[in-house]
């Protein structure tokens, strides 16, 4: 049976919203709100916070929370990720869930837990939701993915893809979420690869597993993710919160 953990990567230091982590959000600390939706997730076996800061480390362990204290030299949060799982020992399986992201969907978590069980070929595997009439196909903080016929990631792109030449043709628009789940071993391979062209244009880490020969499969959820990164989003997500 598959063995799963959960690892939320938590970096205090923020330019636009100083001490992010534990920026409070309906009376809670941003990363209590991850946690425990992740935690309400099926087919999880642990939810750790992967942090190198003391004041986020006492945070979580105030509200419940494992915690797993890494370097404080990582370049991202999937490296301090994989710190983490190297540690782990019997866990086949690591689902990453970006710690700015209180209102990530414990179904989402579910379900790529689910399909990473289902299908043991499965060494990568993420979220994408449906664009909206009202979002901004142009922008490039939007980062769209194309599918093929199985449901892998063709290319991600902060551009539009696909391109529309012909008017009589319309695609299916996909926003990419920034949740990643991945087999162990396939993880440690992941950070060991130096990033390639085109993840350094893009700036968009999942294409170093496409640049390499790997594939990604992608899940489908609702709603497009919501992550906070300015006191404007905090009120949008205080707003959000209180008509749950």
């Amino acid at each position: 049976m598959p063995k799963v953990a959960v690892v939320i990567p938590s970096r205090y230091a923020s330019t636009r919203l100083p001490a992010k982590p534990l920026h409070p959000i309906a009376g809670k600390p941003l990363v209590q709100h991850v946690w425990e939706r992740c935690a309400r997730a099926k087919g999880i076996d642990k939810v750790i916070v992967a942090t190198d800061d003391m004041r986020i480390a006492e945070a979580a362990f105030a509200f419940g929370a494992e915690v797993a204290m890494t370097s404080d030299k990582h370049r991202s949060g999937t490296d301090r990720v994989a710190e983490v799982a190297k540690k782990l020992k019997g866990y086949t399986h690591i689902i990453n869930v970006q710690g700015d992201e209180p209102l990530v969907d414990p179904t989402v978590v579910s379900k790529l837990a689910a399909a990473m069980a289902k299908d043991r070929k499965i060494e990568m595997i993420t979220s994408a939701s449906i664009f909206t009439p009202d979002d901004d196909l142009t922008n490039p903080n939007m980062v769209k993915v194309v599918l093929d016929r199985e449901s892998n990631g063709l290319y991600f792109s902060r551009s539009l893809i696909p391109y529309v030449r012909n008017d009589g043709v319309r695609p299916q628009f996909y926003r990419h979420q920034g949740i990643y789940g991945y087999t162990t071993k396939f993880l440690l391979q992941f950070v060991k690869w130096k990033p390639g062209i085109l993840e350094q244009a893009e700036s968009l880490e999942q294409l170093r597993a496409l640049e390499n020969g790997a594939k990604i499969r992608v899940v489908l959820a609702k709603h497009a993710a919501v992550s906070v990164d300015t006191p404007e989003d905090v009120t949008a997500v205080e707003r959000i919160l209180a008509r749950k």
